[in-house]
């Protein structure tokens, strides 16, 4: 069908094209029978504003995009869902890429984003991303950029985020404090904040609590999944024999040593226990059900959206834009594999 335009609608009326724009603004000096007759015959007609020439008008796109690592993950899935919830609210539409933990496919979808004319961008950094001149060039453009759970901190711009080292130190404290002497940690990739820093809480509460740190206890996980978790444990078994504790950077790679450990009779928590980290909803229904760090993933989309929001609307307006790190709570899950 043709699509139905203003001057169509003022021809059926016999009114100015004006006249026809005001009525359907409510502008006051439009009478409200004029209102009326205008809007009636719009809805007769299946009138819809043309998105293009009002985005023309008002230099918007009303969309934002959202760059993910993956979306399949329960945390990035409740962080979407935060943020979808909020962008609805205000009437955005939400573009959400994968970039697959990859840095050239990050870049080329930050490319795409900017070249879509979106409002505003909001990442979570691949664990491949080490240069960030991509970012730096949404920040040159003025193109509001918010970061979110995996974060560069060289980049100067608004961030979402828990505190990865508070929480890991939380979780070893508590390996240690039900007994464990030789508390072996599955990290991520080397390059990731979060990835740091939840190896550098364990390290310190190794330190704080008398525990020596020993380098061959720490095993590297690229993937940070349920693969990455079963190649780890088994490498554990042939390296060491006298590990009591496990300390992994999230709960797929957890659950991983557990299906190895249940697969080769070894006890859990008896014999290894075992934290993980995210508070999947799986870690519940394993067997033995995993402890872990309740990370707060739909409270993070929420506020992620939120502090882009401001940014978008200061600069609409010409504002300063005030540029805001947001620290989350998180919380200790005890359950059965401790």
């Amino acid at each position: 069908m043709k699509e139905v335009t203003l001057k169509q609608i003022a021809e059926n009326l016999g009114i100015s094209i004006t006249t026809v724009s005001k009525a359907l603004k409510d502008y006051p000096d439009v009478s409200k029978k004029t209102k009326a007759l205008v809007k009636k015959e719009a809805k007769k007609l299946n009138y819809k504003p043309n998105v293009f020439a009002v985005n023309l008008r008002t230099r918007e796109s009303r969309t934002v995009g959202l760059i993910i690592p993956e979306v399949v993950h329960h945390f990035f899935s409740s962080v979407i869902n935060g943020i979808i919830e909020q962008a609805e609210k205000k009437g955005y539409l939400v573009i959400i890429l994968q970039s697959n933990e990859s840095y050239k496919l990050e870049k080329k979808q930050i490319d795409l984003l900017v070249s879509k004319r979106v409002d505003g961008i909001m990442i979570s950094l691949a664990n491949k991303t080490v240069d960030i001149s991509h970012l730096k060039r949404v920040k040159e453009l003025e193109v509001p950029l918010v970061m979110f759970d995996k974060i560069s901190k060289l980049i100067d711009c608004s961030k979402i985020v828990i505190n990865d080292r508070a929480a890991a130190y939380e979780a070893t404290k508590h390996l240690i404090e039900r007994g464990c002497k030789r508390i072996a940690h599955f990290r991520g990739a080397l390059l990731p904040q979060n990835s740091i820093d939840r190896f550098l809480g364990y390290k310190k509460a190794l330190e704080d609590h008398g525990l020596k740190y020993d380098s061959s206890l720490v095993y590297i996980c690229e993937n940070v999944d349920y693969n990455d978790g079963i190649r780890a444990a088994n490498q554990l078994l042939k390296d060491h024999d006298d590990v009591d504790g496990i300390f992994a950077i999230t709960d797929l790679a957890a659950i991983g040593a557990i299906a190895v450990f249940n697969e080769k009779g070894i006890r859990v928590p008896d014999d290894v226990a075992i934290m993980g980290f995210s508070n999947w909803f799986v870690s519940s229904a394993i067997t033995p059900s995993l402890s872990t760090v309740d990370q707060p993933g739909y409270e993070m989309g929420k506020r992620t959206f939120k502090q882009l929001f401001k940014e978008m609307k200061a600069r609409r307006e010409n504002e300063e834009v005030e540029l805001k790190t947001i620290e989350l709570d998180t919380k200790l899950i005890k359950r059965n594999s401790t």
